[in-house]
């Protein structure tokens, strides 16, 4: 492996829970760990300063839109996308894989390469696994991602199967373009490489022996890191929680475990439950925009009329911006005349309760009292129904690439 400055130390467990931290050449991240999604290199309607105000301690951002809008080459010029962006801290970009999949109704796949069309103007990409490390490597992430093929739910074995073993051999060309050969032509970036650590992904679906086989070939190959893709897409949690445990135990224990797409509170407190120390998910900040919004028993519809008149915040122990100023009911109003103000301080109340949520969960785990936190949890928070969930994540993954 080539030079890198992606450490990985792991602090204590509880169980299967896991505390930690990773360093970057922009800074360490204590794990567990949730990051928001700035897909366009924003969080949408939030400025860098307030979404650190929040407690982010990273960012993910996404290859594919960024690729089309403004240029990978652009952002290089413009000092990188930390610099583009005025995010100091760690930054993970995905490949942009599965946005070519999903957004483009033209799309060709063979095993060298996908083809589509932008969904911008129609014109026709080609994604390599050489050129998605050279985006990566362009844009300066401190943490890049292999190209992979994400495959729906409810697929035949057989085309699981074919998109498990692209994926395998592409994550082979991936680490090879990455840290094997990163001064080849298909590399315009290789100055930037120095430091960026590329993580593997596992892919399978949810057929138990194939999620097996890619954990150990993913896990044969000496990421600095590795995440389970191909989950959140449509199966049931119990299913998810049950591939997620499974591909946790096959990954070292000394690399850090990235669940990708998921971030509602009861799947994060699961996740790590089963090993997860990084997760992602664009549902925190989409779902405040409409006026949902977390509280410890579970997720609420701002716009209801029983906080018309609630003169208090909506969380009495919140400290995010939103509560410390304000009372639901003016929250209700905003968003009932439509003022921008509603979906900010919306979006800053939601990641502030993950962010707060993940911070309980990892003290909860270096003082050995995690399974009482995880309990307690589960006895206050009432998630989102199943069916509402279902369509819920239809609607997302329809619109997938927007925050």
């Amino acid at each position: 492996m080539g030079e890198t400055s992606f450490t990985f130390q792991l602090h204590h467990r509880d169980g299967g829970a896991r505390a930690g931290r990773f360093t970057t050449p922009h800074g360490a991240v204590a794990t567990p760990v949730f990051m928001p999604v700035a897909t366009q290199a924003t969080i949408k309607t939030l400025t860098p300063d307030e979404v650190k105000e929040v407690g982010a301690q990273i960012v993910l951002g996404n290859a594919y839109h960024l690729y089309l809008r403004p240029g990978v080459a652009t952002v290089d010029r413009l000092g990188g996308l930390h610099r583009f962006m005025r995010w100091n801290r760690p930054i993970l970009t995905d490949s942009g894989g599965f946005q070519a999949f999903s957004m483009s109704a033209f799309r060709q796949v063979d095993d060298d390469h996908i083809r589509f069309r932008s969904h911008l103007d129609g014109s026709e990409h080609i994604f390599t696994p050489e050129l998605a490390i050279a985006n990566q490597q362009g844009l300066g992430a401190d943490i890049i991602m292999c190209l992979d093929q994400c495959i729906a739910y409810g697929a035949s074995r057989a085309e699981v199967e074919q998109a498990m073993e692209r994926t395998h051999r592409w994550a082979k060309a991936c680490y090879a373009a990455h840290y094997q050969s990163p001064a080849s032509p298909a590399s315009n970036y290789a100055a930037n490489a120095a430091g960026q650590a590329l993580f593997g992904i596992v892919q399978g679906g949810a057929f138990a022996d194939l999620r097996q086989r890619s954990a150990e070939f993913i896990a044969a190959i000496p990421f600095p890191g590795y995440a389970i893709g191909g989950l959140a897409v449509g199966e049931s949690k119990a299913q998810m929680y049950e591939i997620t445990q499974q591909v946790t135990e096959l990954l070292p224990a000394d690399k850090p475990r990235y669940l990708m797409g998921v971030g509602s509170p009861e799947d994060l407190v699961e996740g790590v439950a089963q090993g997860v120390d990084m997760f992602d998910c664009v549902l925190p900040t989409r779902v405040a925009r409409n006026g949902a919004l977390f509280t410890r028993t579970g997720r609420v519809n701002i716009a209801n009329r029983r906080f018309a008149e609630q003169d208090a915040p909506l969380e009495e122990d919140c400290d995010c911006y939103a509560c410390r100023n304000f009372t639901a009911a003016y929250l209700r109003h905003l968003f009932r005349a439509r003022e921008m103000l509603g979906p900010r301080l919306a979006s800053v109340h939601n990641l502030r309760f993950i962010l707060r949520l993940m911070d309980g969960i990892r003290q909860a785990i270096l003082e050995d009292r995690f399974e009482p936190f995880r309990r307690d949890f589960h006895a206050a928070y009432r998630p989102t129904d199943e069916a509402t969930r279902r369509q819920q994540r239809e609607q997302w993954l329809a619109a997938r690439g927007g925050v």
